[in-house]
């Protein structure tokens, strides 16, 4: 049962969305003073290098200002992403990684991305000037810019598809600001309250000259999702007794409530120097994410309900991003210098549920030999551990002159290392193999090796390294009305990657190794290295024409890429293929090159004294996809190259002051992607109980691409009402919506289209000079909604000794009401 206050919340939120929607008459509350201006503000961006409002910029970009982040309440990428046409977060829950698209480019199964710390690869992220990959907490940034289109001869990093800038504000030299901001709120599913406080604090050390600025923020959110399937003693409990008897239940299982729980501390620290012509600032930024499982139910495999999950094991993960930045600006007179340097570092530790995934590989006793579906008490889970190391160096001219021609040249260099392991373990099967099957009783030395390592069923080590090396530019001319842009990108990378496999457990019990050297043949990795490098020049071309003051028209064609990639997975030798389980790649299964994209886009930009209105047409040839794939051989996660694909469509913004007090703002795209001829291999297989596994599945001409919904949208409206005092009251309503989508290409291979949905918020705020206080409800009519899948369908059967169920389904969050406050003082 909720607590008396929760309930309380709830109720008035409720109330307040109700009065809202029956279109009640707030205005009557109103004093008799006029009603302020709420018109967006104007946001000034430096996306082209150079300091400009979105409106003049012949691009398309979209800006997110300081206001709108704290009066929409907005939290991370997923809630910018809703308001910016073309840009797509498929939402996998806190405890994976956000699948982040650009106008369709994507052709991978909508499932949750363990480990994918890129945010699937085709965006680039930067924190300041830094590019650095981190699903960021919006708090205390001056705005969050993002960039539609490939903007490699702009920024360092390369990009296939767009940029997401993070901008925090700076320090400031010229006086002392303290800010508290705070939020409690109930979600409709979940047992205990959710909490998120912060704090900002700006200090001035020397006069115009020298100043510190810090934040910290706790977000402890409670989750909803359970898990009421725990398996209570592994190895030993029935992993899946009758459920229709509640004894054998509570013998053999145990339930965790709001298991997907999320513990986030974020901080931030900077010292800003500002002498003559020198700007520079220094920043160390901490994110730790401690995650308890999955959002996930398995509704369909397992009968559970929308907000439950079956997984035998709990599934948490701790997910660390650390940075530490140098950005330095120096003005020449003739042009501004900018130096950024970053160093990066992430870090994961995690455990997850490995039933499934042995069970449709390895189960089918007959089949394999290895029996793991006979064993009753059958459970197996995965730990991970990850870390990853980034060094970026950017050097940038910018030219200042006021003359006809500009111009932009810089150099980028980039180092990456990331060490992965990830160990198996099946608690008690060792156990059953001896005691039930007959298999010989442990070596001394075997025993030693399970007694200091557990149950340890397999090994996966990997390594990789990346250097990449660019200089780019642009050159533009502007005559009156019209300019025209030029830019370049010579490029090259080197990429190493190391992998090795081994099955401890099979090997023992089928080798029984007596001796420490023949056991150390069955359990040590076998580690191979794979090596791939590559270079190559995009171009860009823009130009635009200003018509008016606010009516402006674009073109640009801009390349775009993804650095290749070497696979982890080691190449087949002789010896492994004649074993009885060959891990390996085939020669052509080894090397991925970049994939490419060109983007061709008209756009208009208008601006009136009420009004501004944006859209743009587009169309994207996408060459050498990089897609997921499995080796033939063991069937091991694998990166491919596919085939090509294009993608199309229109983007529309605008926003209209109906009267001084109203204002009503929208965004709507529409993306038709699809192949553009046939793609071997491009889709995951089916289950098929007599081979385990189908081959993957070829792409057809005119397949529609996954993750990305053809339409959405996006609807706000904001009412104020001026109070004596000079304080005011906003009444918003925002709605997000967004048409079906596919979780794999083409719907093949029993892809599923996912049903679209509409969530809508609403909110009271309260503004005073320095306090805001917010009563709001988010998805206010408590909507289930779907955002991805794992597998597909044909994964949820019965086998015979077991049922199969490694499907499961990515939900939404159940509304949410809560009561936020922000102080500065």
């Amino acid at each position: 049962m909720r607590n008396n206050s929760s309930f309380q919340l709830s109720t008035l939120s409720v109330a307040v969305a109700s009065a809202l929607f029956s279109g009640a008459p707030v205005a009557q509350e109103q004093s008799t003073e006029q009603a302020p201006q709420t018109m967006r503000e104007e946001v000034l961006v430096t996306a082209t290098r150079r300091e400009e409002s979105v409106q003049d910029i012949p691009i398309n970009i979209t800006a997110v200002g300081a206001n709108q982040i704290e009066s929409q309440r907005l939290e991370n990428l997923s809630d910018i992403a809703r308001r910016v046409p073309g840009l797509t977060v498929v939402q996998q829950g806190n405890r994976s990684s956000n699948i982040t698209t650009v106008r369709g480019l994507n052709t991978s199964s909508v499932t949750a991305q363990d480990g994918a710390n890129d945010g699937g690869g085709t965006v680039s992220t930067y924190l300041g000037d830094i590019p650095f990959f981190v699903d960021l907490d919006l708090n205390d940034l001056n705005r969050v810019e993002v960039l539609i289109g490939p903007q490699g001869t702009l920024y360092g990093a390369g990009t296939l598809g767009g940029a997401i800038r993070y901008i925090p504000n700076k320090p400031m030299a010229d006086e002392m600001t303290v800010a508290l901001r705070g939020d409690v709120y109930d979600l409709s599913e979940a047992d205990d309250l959710g909490a998120d406080v912060g704090a900002t604090i700006n200090i001035p050390l020397v006069e115009d000259t020298l100043a510190l600025r810090a934040s910290i923020d706790y977000d402890d959110d409670p989750g909803f999702i359970d898990y009421t399937r725990i398996v209570r003693n592994p190895g030993v409990s029935l992993a899946a007794p009758d459920l229709d008897d509640p004894v054998a239940v509570r013998r053999n299982l145990r339930t965790k409530e709001d298991a997907d729980y999320l513990e986030t501390l974020a901080g931030r620290i900077a010292l800003r120097y500002m002498g003559g012509p020198i700007d520079s600032t220094l920043t160390y930024y901490y994110q730790d994410r401690e995650a308890g499982g999955r959002t996930i139910n398995h509704q369909d495999a397992s009968g559970t309900g929308q907000y439950e999950s079956a997984h035998r094991y709990e599934e948490p993960a701790d997910l660390e991003n650390e940075l530490l930045s140098l950005e330095f600006i120096a003005d020449l007179g003739f042009a501004e210098l900018t130096s950024a340097t970053g160093y990066g570092e992430y870090t994961e530790k995690g455990q997850r549920d490995q039933t499934d995934l042995l069970l449709a590989l390895f189960g089918f006793g007959d089949l394999y030999g290895y029996g793991y579906d006979t064993f009753p008490g059958f459970a197996a889970f995965t730990r991970e551990d990850a870390k990853q190391e980034t060094f970026t160096q950017e050097l940038r001219l910018v030219s200042t002159g006021d003359g006809p021609i500009n111009w932009i040249v810089g150099a980028f260099y980039s180092d990456f290392e990331e060490d992965a392991q990830s160990l198996e373990f099946t608690p008690g099967f060792m156990d059953y193999l001896i005691d039930e099957i007959g298999f010989s009783p442990l070596s001394d030395v075997s025993q030693a090796f399970f007694d200091a390592n557990g149950p340890l069923e397999y090994i996966e080590v990997g390594t990789e390294k990346r250097e990449e090396l660019a200089f780019f530019g642009e050159i533009g001319v502007e005559l009156g009305s019209w300019q025209a842009t030029i830019g370049a990108r010579w490029f090259e990378y080197d990429v190493e990657a190391s992998g090795g496999f081994q099955t401890p457990l099979i090997n023992i019990a089928f080798d029984e190794p007596q001796t420490a050297e023949d056991l150390d043949a069955s359990v040590t990795p076998v580690v191979r290295t794979n090596e791939a490098d590559d270079d190559d020049v995009i171009l860009k071309f823009n130009t635009s024409y200003q018509f008016s003051d606010g009516v402006m028209a674009y073109a640009t064609v801009s390349e775009g890429y993804r650095n290749g990639v070497a696979n982890s997975v080691p190449a087949c030798t002789p010896e492994e293929l004649a074993g009885a389980q060959p891990l390996c790649a085939k020669p052509d299964e080894v090397l991925v090159k970049s994939d490419t994209t060109v983007n061709y886009e008209l756009g208009l930009r208008t601006e009136g004294e009420n009004h501004i209105f944006n859209a743009a047409v587009y169309y994207i040839e996408w060459d050498d996809i990089r897609v997921d794939g499995v080796t033939e051989f063991g069937g091991l996660p694998i990166f491919v190259n596919g085939s090509e694909a294009r993608s199309q469509g229109i983007e529309l913004a605008g926003q209209l002051q109906v009267t001084d007090a109203l204002v009503v703002e929208g965004t709507y795209a529409y993306n038709d992607a699809e192949l553009r001829e046939t793609a071997p291999g491009i889709i995951e297989g089916e289950f098929i109980e007599a081979t385990v596994l189908a081959d993957n599945v070829d792409g057809q001409k005119g397949d529609r691409l996954p993750g990305t919904p053809e339409h959405s949208v996006y609807l706000s409206t904001t009412y104020t009402c001026g109070l004596d005092g000079g304080s005011s009251l906003d009444f918003n309503w925002n709605m997000t919506a967004q048409s079906d989508v596919l979780t794999k290409v083409g719907n093949r291979a029993s892809g599923e289209e996912l049903d679209g949905f509409a969530i809508h918020n609403v909110a009271l705020t309260w503004y005073t000079d320095n306090l805001s206080v917010s009563l709001y409800g988010d998805n206010v009519f408590d909507k289930y909604y779907e955002t991805g899948v794992r597998r597909d369908m044909s994964y949820i059967a019965d086998v015979g000794l077991f049922d199969l169920r490694r499907y499961y389904t990515n939900v939404g969050r159940p509304r949410q009401v809560g009561l936020r406050f922000n102080y500065d003082f």
